[in-house]
C-alpha cells in the first residue's frame, strides 16, 4: 500500500473539440542539432493529426531569432506568437518541450499537448560572459561513452586538472549529460593556440573532432583575441620540466622504462591502512582527490613516445605513406595492455581441461563459484591480483572492478576457448605484426637515408624510439587505476557503514553523490536518499544513450550535424583507417562488452572501446568503431595484434548488424557491405 508521501493523484483533462485552421508540432529546441536558441514548427492546414502522422508535407520552419519571411500557412505574426508561448511553456516545465497546437477559425490559439524532448542531449551548464562557448567531449579519447557516476566524474575532474597542470594548461572540465566536456573556447580565440588546436585534435581526440574545429574557426563568434597571458605564464613555468623529462627519456628509453614500470608497481603493492570510522575515511578521500595523479615519473615517459609517434608523419612526408608508419607502429612492445590480453590468453590455454565447463556455464555463475572457492585453480587468482583493477570504463570509480566482479573475464575466456586455429593464436599475432614492424622500421630507414642523409638519420632516430617508447601510452592510465581502487574501498566501506545506519540503501550508493554531499550525510546526517534515486535513475537512462555529440555549443547545439555530410556511394561507410590490412567477415556488434561473444575471426563493431573491451581483440578479425583517435586504446591495440581497424565511422553500430558480411580495410578508412 502506497504511503500519503508517495501517493500520485491523476487529473482527467476536459477541453472543447477545437475546429483547426490550421494546426501543427513546434519543438522549442531544433531536434536535429540540439540547439536551445532555435524552435522549430511542422504546419498544415486543418487537422494536426496529418502533421503528426506524415501523411502530408507539411511547411517546415526553422525559428532562431531572425526576420521570419511571409511563406506557407502560418504568417510571421503567428510563427513569432508560437515561438513566444513555446519558450514560456518550455520555461514553465523545466525543459524542452514537442507542443501539439491549433488555431481555431478565430484565430486563437490553443495548446493541445506538451511532452518533453527525449531525444535531446543535455545542454551544457550556463556560462558567463559574451558569445557562445564550444566543449569537446573528453571521454571518447579514453573509450568511454557511458556516463560517469557523480562520485567517477569528481575524481575524472581532479585526475584532468592534474594531468593538464602538469603542461601548464587551465582547461575547464564540464559534466554534460554525465559525459566529461572540455571549454576550448578560450584556446579558439588565442591567436598563439587555435591554429594547433587542429594538429592536436588530429593526434588525441580524432578526425570527428578535427573536422569540428576547422569548422568553427573560420565562424566569426570564435575571432581570435588577445587575451592569452596567463596560460603563456603558465606554460613557461612548466616548460622547463617537460624539457628535462623529454629530453631524458628520449636519451635514455630503457631508464625511462625502468621509472616507469617501477612506479606502477611501487603503486600496486603500496601498503595502506584504512581507518575505522567514515569520518576518518572520507578525509583520506578528500586528501587523495586533492592530491591527483602527477607523477613525473610516468608522465614525461608517455609524453615521450606520443611526441615520437606524431612526429613521423611530417618527419617521412614524401618517404612513407600514413598506413606504413601505421604499420611501424604494430607489435608494440612494453604496452601494459597487450600484456594484460596475453596474460589472460596464456589463463584460456591451462584452462583447456574445463573448456566445456566454461563455455558452457553463463559467466555470472562461474563468478560467484569463483568468489565461492569452488572452482579449479587454473591461474585466473593471480590474473585478477596483476589486472583486477580493470573493467570496462574503468576511470570511473563508481563501476565495479573485475576484481569485485570478473564475469566480464569468465566471457573473455570463452571467447580464447573457441580459437581452436593455431594460426590465429594472440600470441602468434602480435609476433608476427611486431617482425613486420621491425621490417618496415628498417625499410625506411633506408629510404629516408637514401634520400637525404642527415633526415635519414633523424627519421631513424624518431623510429627507433617510437618501437622503445610508444607503447607507454597506456601506462599512465593503468598506473591511475591503483589510487582509484583504493579510492572506491575506502568509498564503499564509508557506505557500508551509512548502510548500516539507515542513511543509504545500499553501500554502492554513495557513488551518485558528490564529496561536499557525502561529508554531509557523514557529519550531519543528511538524508539524500531521494537524491541518490533520482541520480541513479538519470544514469541508468543515459547508460541507454546511442549516441553522444563531439562537440557542443553553450546553446546546446550538435556542431557535427552541422558540417558538410561525406560522400557514399551508398554500400561503403567512411571513416578513418587507424590500422593496416583488409579483410572480409561477419560482423559482430557489441555495445556491452561483459558478456559479449566473439566468435574467431568476426570483426568487432563498437561505439568505441577502452582497454576493458581489449580482450575481445585477441578473437576477432578486425575493428570498427563509431569514434576514437589514431592514438587512442583501441587503434593502438588492434595495430600490435596486426589486425585492421577503421574508427570514427558514424552510425557504424546502426547502420551494420550482426552477421552481415562486410570488408574492413584499414588502409583506406573504407567498411564496405559485401
Amino acid at each position: 500500500m502506497e504511503s500519503p508521501t508517495t501517493r500520485r493523484r491523476m487529473a482527467v483533462v476536459v477541453q472543447p473539440m477545437v475546429d483547426a485552421e490550421v494546426a501543427g508540432v513546434l519543438f522549442t529546441a531544433n531536434p536535429l542539432t540540439g540547439s536551445r536558441a532555435e524552435s522549430v514548427v511542422d504546419a498544415a492546414p486543418g487537422l494536426g493529426t496529418a502533421v503528426v502522422d506524415g501523411t502530408v508535407d507539411a511547411d517546415h520552419y526553422v525559428l532562431g531569432g531572425e526576420r521570419i519571411e511571409e511563406r506557407g500557412c502560418l504568417t510571421p505574426a503567428r510563427l513569432r506568437e508560437l515561438r513566444e508561448v513555446g519558450e514560456r511553456v518550455a520555461a514553465g516545465l523545466g525543459a524542452p518541450q514537442d507542443v501539439e497546437w491549433a488555431y481555431d477559425r478565430d484565430g486563437a490559439l490553443w495548446l493541445l499537448q506538451s511532452r518533453p524532448i527525449t531525444t535531446l542531449f543535455p545542454a551544457p551548464p550556463p556560462s558567463d560572459g559574451p558569445g557562445p562557448r564550444i566543449y569537446v567531449e573528453f571521454g571518447h579519447v579514453q573509450g568511454m561513452l557511458q556516463p560517469a557516476t557523480p562520485m567517477g566524474m569528481s575524481t575524472l575532474k581532479s585526475m584532468l586538472a592534474g594531468m593538464f597542470a602538469a603542461f601548464g594548461l587551465t582547461v575547464e572540465v564540464v559534466d554534460i549529460g554525465g559525459r566529461l566536456y572540455g571549454d576550448l573556447t578560450d584556446a579558439m580565440r588565442d591567436p598563439s593556440t587555435r591554429q594547433r588546436l587542429v594538429k592536436m585534435m588530429a593526434v588525441d581526440f580524432g578526425p570527428r573532432a578535427q573536422r569540428v574545429v576547422e569548422h568553427l574557426l573560420d565562424d566569426p563568434r570564435f575571432a581570435p583575441r588577445k587575451n592569452a597571458g596567463r596560460r603563456g605564464a603558465a606554460a613557461l613555468k612548466s616548460g622547463p620540466k617537460a624539457a628535462v623529462g623529454i629530453l631524458g627519456a628520449l636519451a635514455r628509453p630503457a631508464v625511462a622504462r625502468a621509472r616507469v614500470f617501477g612506479e606502477i608497481e611501487r603503486l600496486r603493492q603500496q601498503p595502506v591502512t584504512d581507518p575505522d570510522s567514515a569520518a576518518e575515511l572520507l578525509e583520506l578521500v578528500e586528501e587523495d582527490a586533492e592530491s591527483g595523479m602527477r607523477s613525473d615519473a610516468i608522465i614525461w615517459p608517455v609524453v615521450s613516445g606520443l611526441l615520437v609517434s606524431a612526429a613521423l608523419p611530417p618527419l617521412l612526408k614524401g618517404v612513407a605513406s600514413e598506413d606504413e608508419i601505421r604499420t611501424v607502429l604494430g607489435g608494440m612492445p612494453y604496452n601494459v595492455t597487450i600484456e594484460m590480453d596475453l596474460a589472460l590468453w596464456q589463463v584460456a590455454r591451462r584452462a583447456e581441461p574445463y573448456r566445456e565447463m566454461l563455455l558452457d556455464t553463463p559467466p555470472q555463475e562461474l563468478a560467484s563459484a569463483h568468489r565461492a572457492g569452488e572452482l579449479p585453480e587454473f591461474g585466473l587468482e593471480a590474473f585478477l591480483d596483476q589486472y583486477g583493477t580493470r573493467s570496462a570504463a574503468e576511470v570511473d570509480v563508481g563501476v565495479p572492478r573485475w576484481s569485485e566482479n570478473p564475469a566480464p573475464v569468465f566471457a573473455m575466456l570463452a571467447n580464447c576457448l573457441r580459437v581452436t586455429d593455431p594460426e590465429q593464436a594472440p600470441d602468434l599475432r602480435f609476433r608476427r605484426a611486431a617482425h613486420k614492424a621491425e621490417e618496415m622500421l628498417a625499410e625506411l630507414t633506408r629510404r629516408a637515408r637514401r634520400k637525404h642523409a642527415l633526415r635519414g638519420r633523424l627519421a631513424a632516430f624518431f623510429l627507433r624510439r617510437s618501437r622503445e617508447l610508444a607503447g607507454l601510452r597506456e601506462a599512465g592510465k593503468f598506473a591511475g587505476l591503483y589510487p582509484l581502487r583504493d579510492r572506491r574501498r575506502r568509498l564503499l566501506l564509508i557506505g557500508a557503514e551509512l548502510r548500516a545506519k539507515g542513511l543509504v540503501e545500499r553501500a554502492e550508493d554513495v557513488m551518485f553523490l558528490t564529496l561536499p554531499e557525502l561529508r554531509g550525510v557523514v557529519q550531519d546526517g543528511d538524508d539524500r536518499r531521494e537524491t541518490i534515486a533520482l541520480r541513479r535513475s538519470e544514469y541508468e537512462r543515459e547508460l541507454h544513450r546511442r549516441t553522444v555529440p563531439v562537440a557542443l555549443l553553450s546553446d546546446g547545439t550538435d556542431v557535427e550535424p552541422l558540417l558538410p555530410a561525406p560522400q557514399s556511394d551508398g554500400r561503403t561507410l567512411l571513416g578513418m583507417g587507424a590500422a593496416s590490412g583488409r579483410i572480409t567477415g561477419r560482423a559482430r556488434v557489441v555495445r556491452d562488452p561483459a558478456s559479449a561473444t566473439v566468435e574467431p575471426g568476426e570483426i568487432l563493431v563498437a561505439p568505441t572501446t577502452d582497454p576493458g573491451w581489449t580482450p575481445l581483440f585477441l578473437t576477432a578479425g578486425a575493428l570498427v568503431t563509431e569514434t576514437g583517435a589514431v592514438m587512442a586504446h583501441g587503434p593502438t591495440v588492434a595495430r600490435e595484434y596486426g589486425i585492421p581497424a577503421v574508427i570514427c565511422v558514424p552510425g557504424a553500430t546502426r547502420h551494420i548488424r550482426t552477421g552481415q558480411l562486410i570488408t574492413v580495410d584499414g588502409a583506406a578508412g573504407t567498411v564496405t557491405f559485401e
